[in-house]
């Protein structure tokens, strides 16, 4: 059984391993695994409350964070239409 966390997206709690956690899987855990899709969408992740060496910052595509209890992110959808 592997250890879980808390960590809050959007203020809404959510438990994940306690591991590395991917932009894209942020972004599904945001949008409870049915983001908004199309061409036309992008997508912003900031994260407060991290590991030590850098506890807070953005998160782009294709990159990685680990997690750790309390964490918080911000993830917004913006539609360029």
């Amino acid at each position: 059984m592997s250890q879980t966390v808390t960590i809050y997206i959007n203020t809404k709690p959510k438990s994940v391993a306690k591991t590395d956690l991917s932009f894209d899987e942020i972004v599904g855990l945001a949008y409870d695994g049915h983001p908004p899709t199309g061409p036309d969408w992008s997508f912003t992740v900031s994260y407060h409350r991290g590991h030590g060496e850098k506890p807070e910052g953005s998160l782009r595509q294709g990159g990685t964070v680990k997690v750790k209890e309390g964490m918080i992110f911000d993830v917004t959808a913006t539609n360029r239409s």
